[in-house]
């Protein structure tokens, strides 16, 4: 199972190759991860307290400008 991942990840560059060295393999797991956040959906209730956020400030704003 694992050599399956690594051929389907390419072949490990060498090490003149690679001028980052250990640091590409952390940034790639970073991305990796970064991209998994960026597909989850935002949870409901986290949406509705955005919504009342901004009529709250609308609200804010309108009764800030009539004085």
């Amino acid at each position: 199972m694992t050599e399956q991942k690594s051929a389907a990840a390419g072949p490990k560059p060498r090490r003149g190759d690679d001028p980052l060295g250990a640091n590409s393999e952390i940034g790639k797991k970073l991305r990796e991860y970064y991209d998994g956040l960026m597909a989850d959906d935002v949870p409901d209730r986290f949406t509705d307290l955005l919504s009342k956020l901004e009529r709250a400030e609308a609200s804010k704003d309108k009764d800030g400008n009539a004085q």
